[in-house]
């Protein structure tokens, strides 16, 4: 079974919010098993959005509309949904009795404005609200069903698993099982990802699919599978990411919820080394990053910003003829801050981060950066541009520093 979303409203268009309503409806429609292909996001104009209920209706089975329920004169997917399916609308008595006892709860007069809320599409099916005041529709038209939940997320979400996935699930006969995995790949663009697995690609079949998505420092490749049997569709996940493992090696970082900071403590606990920190550019958010996961105390010593040069020299005593001759930004001033800071801090394991975040260059191009680290293994160092704006920079700089120390403690097993 086919499903789209429409959403509705022109704060969605302005951007004035985001629309996390189509984000969870499509976790939801995945979780019973029914595909989801496209969003349409639409105005409040009632001929737009009878034209986008359409659109939705001619490729797929069945469409959620979201928003335009309210009472205002804007909110008009009701007048959309009688247009496009010729059903006029009537007034529910029960609806609106509802709706006056609704206000004398809350303690206020109601508008007559609110009356319209009863109006419903003649023959419809009504959702009815559990704390607001707009009810659902279900209405069916040319083969397929239209569901209409309010864009209150929580009331749509309390309509859409009372009433809205049930009737689909009826609807659909024998369910299938979605089943998808996030495989988190670091230090690799996402293009040269794409060239590494065009063989994998290449064998899938039309069983499995694969999404990328990078952004933050790496790259999440979405591996998807649908079967009628729930252990089918885990196996055909599995396979493929066993598929992706063995194309790209020690780049994949994890899957799911494994991202670089938590992988890198898992690391350190393994081999019940600390980790500590020297950090010029990111002013500290690399200690920020890795103190995110639970039990970061347990292998986490600390981090030293030494933004100035005068702190590298006093407190990770860097000398002061390696920061003359080669400059802040390089991999013999990276290599001393890493052992600075593992000396300092007393740690198994020290990472050092040095660049250029921007807006200017400071001697070397903007997005220039350098990551180090000592340890038990010897030292290693990276220098690797990056590029964006000096946010960016930076959030790729702890990144790229986070994927070092994990490559540098992949090689200690």
């Amino acid at each position: 079974m086919r499903a789209e979303v429409v959403s509705v409203g022109t704060e969605l268009l302005l951007g004035d919010i985001v629309n996390t309503n189509a984000a969870h409806i499509g976790q939801a429609l995945a979780s019973i098993g029914v595909d989801c292909f496209m969003h349409t996001s639409v105005g409040d104009n009632e001929q737009r959005i009878a034209d986008a209920i359409a659109a939705a209706l001619a490729r797929a089975d069945a469409v959620i509309v979201t928003g335009g329920l309210g009472p205002t004169q804007d909110d008009v997917t009701r007048e959309a949904i009688s247009a496009l399916t010729g059903r006029r609308l009537v007034r529910d008595p029960k609806i609106e009795e509802e709706l006056r006892r609704r206000f004398s709860e809350f303690g206020r007069p109601m508008a007559e404005v609110n009356v319209r809320q009863a109006d419903v599409p003649d023959g419809a099916s009504i959702i009815e609200q559990s704390w607001g005041t707009a009810p659902g529709l279900i209405v069916e038209h040319a083969g397929g069903v239209i569901y209409a939940v309010p864009g209150v997320p929580a009331e749509m979400e309390d309509m859409l698993a009372r009433a809205v996935l049930p009737d689909l699930l009826g609807r659909a006969g024998e369910p299938s099982q979605i089943v998808s995995r996030v495989v988190r790949i670091a230090g690799v663009s996402e293009s040269t990802i794409a060239e590494q697995l065009h063989d994998v690609w290449q064998i899938l079949g039309g069983e499995t699919t694969m999404a990328f998505l990078a952004g933050g420092g790496e790259v999440r490749i979405r591996l998807t599978a649908k079967a009628s049997d729930p252990a089918r569709a885990h196996e055909l996940v599995a396979a493929a990411e066993a598929s992706v493992r063995a194309s790209l090696g020690a780049a994949v970082v994890g899957v799911d919820d494994e991202n670089l900071e938590s992988v890198v403590g898992a690391l350190l606990l393994a081999r019940g080394w600390s980790l500590g920190c020297a950090e010029s550019l990111t002013g500290g958010a690399l200690g920020g990053r890795i103190t995110s996961t639970a039990g970061a105390s347990e292998y986490f010593r600390g981090s030293i910003v030494s933004y100035a040069t005068e702190v590298k020299e006093d407190l990770l005593a860097v000398p002061a003829w390696v920061l003359d001759e080669h400059g802040p930004v390089s991999e013999p001033v990276a290599r001393a801050m890493a052992a600075g800071a593992r000396a300092r801090l007393k740690a198994d394991v020290g990472v050092a981060l040095t660049g250029v975040a921007g807006p200017t260059e400071q001697g070397r191009p903007i997005g220039t950066v350098v990551v180090a680290v000592a340890g038990p293994l010897g030292e290693v160092a990276r220098e690797v541009r990056l590029p964006g704006d000096r946010n960016t920079v930076r959030t790729l700089a702890v990144s790229a520093a986070l994927n070092l120390v994990r490559l540098y403690l992949l090689e200690a097993t």
